[in-house]
């Protein structure tokens, strides 16, 4: 059986790698300090192996048809591809899937061989939320493609109980303070809108969650026009809203204000130092406890309306917190990362490069899964009008 190469002990990966050592796989743990690899699978009870992460070690232990997957930051992850490629391995990320990789496309699948990104929490269920809804919608006897159409997904990591800074950080603060320097691009009232300060976009986003419903401040997140192709939707739709956003407290913006001014003056060649500074200092004061409980809440919803009315409005949320089995951001990353795995070696993804599965049956099949891990998946129909029947 092909050997799994997982790269990185971070805060994300524990749930995973416990579930896949607990199936049986043959699982190798690499990570730069090898006491942490050997933390997370202490009491596994399983013959997965813990490894100092050395490149050259890594090479020499690969064969044919191995699965690495790198939990290291995204600046890695084309070096991880490109060793991927030298030893006929598959590869699996819970990154967004960057132009690199993208590149690589064709001698990817002209090998056999699958680099799967986008399958953790953001990006990765939310993907399979909005394709569920999308095939619903287009098998319903009310698709028509002069609709109003209003996508809206949203997702925020914050801890369980509120502090002032309305923040925690479970992970290096500084992929934080990159995306909030990131362009951002979504559609609004049928137009396309940029940004290149997110904090000057913030709004608020009422989440009606199955505990009873929320407000959260919102602001979009990277480019969001990729994604009316990746779901389905067709250039010749009357598309009136778009936007895959992050969530956050209600006064988060205000808590950050400082934060927003420190890097709207970064400039020149010191700004790379100052964003290391200025996360290194977040991280020592904002980071989570050994024990303190997050809270992860991610809303998917389509809203079709005709004549300024609502026809067809459906939403998938979820609203996780820590448990026994980990951090809500940690199980729900790694679980999925997890199950990309297990398609893979069960044959079930195509050779190529990708993102999460949009076949209606293989994303029946992931959220059932997740579902099956305990976690709660919950759909909405908010409007449901007479004679709103699926073929």
């Amino acid at each position: 059986m092909p050997r799994i190469h997982w790269l990185g002990a971070g805060l994300s990966s524990g749930p995973g790698i416990h579930r896949l050592a607990r199936c049986g796989y043959p699982l190798s743990l690499w990570n730069r300090t090898l006491s942490k690899a050997e933390e997370i699978l202490y009491g596994t009870g399983s013959a997965a192996e813990a490894k100092t992460l050395d490149w050259q070690v890594l090479a020499n232990s690969l064969n044919p048809g191995d699965i690495l997957v790198s939990m290291l930051p995204g600046t890695m992850h084309p070096q991880v591809a490109r060793l991927c490629l030298e030893q006929k391995c598959h590869l699996v990320t819970t990154s967004y899937l960057s132009p690199e990789i993208r590149a690589l496309s064709e001698q990817v699948a002209a090998g056999g061989l699958c680099f799967v990104n986008e399958v953790g929490l953001d990006p990765g269920i939310d993907h399979l939320m909005a394709h569920s809804l999308m095939a619903d919608y287009q098998k319903s006897n009310l698709f028509d493609p002069l609709n109003s159409h209003y996508f809206r997904s949203y997702c925020g990591g914050f801890p369980k109980t509120i502090n002032d800074f309305r923040y925690k950080f479970s992970w290096s603060p500084l992929a934080v303070l990159r995306a909030l320097k990131s362009p951002a691009q979504w559609i609004s009232k049928g137009e396309t809108m940029n940004s290149q300060k997110v904090w000057e976009f913030i709004n608020r986003y009422h989440a009606e969650l199955s505990g009873g419903a929320e407000w959260f401040q919102s602001y979009p997140n990277r480019d969001s026009i990729p994604y009316l192709a990746e779901y389905g939707f067709s250039k010749d739709w009357n598309v009136q809203e778009f936007i895959r956003g992050t969530l956050r407290l209600e006064g988060w913006s205000d808590a950050w204000q400082p934060i927003f001014e420190q890097i709207e003056r970064l400039k020149g060649d010191s700004e790379e130092q100052v964003l290391n500074d200025l996360s290194a200092q977040l991280w020592e004061n904002h980071q989570y406890g050994q024990e303190e409980s997050d809270r992860v809440v991610l809303c998917v919803e389509l809203e079709i309306q005709k004549e300024n009315q609502p026809i067809w409005h459906q939403l998938y949320t979820l609203d996780e917190t820590r448990n026994e089995q980990g951090t809500a951001m940690a199980r729900l990353v790694s679980w999925t990362c997890s199950i990309a795995i297990e398609s893979i070696l069960n044959d079930a993804i195509k050779p190529g490069v990708g993102t999460a599965p949009n076949r209606p049956e293989q994303v029946k099949n992931w959220m059932n899964q997740l579902r099956g891990f305990g976690v709660q998946i919950h759909r909405t129909d908010l409007v449901k009008p007479a004679g709103n029947r699926l073929h």
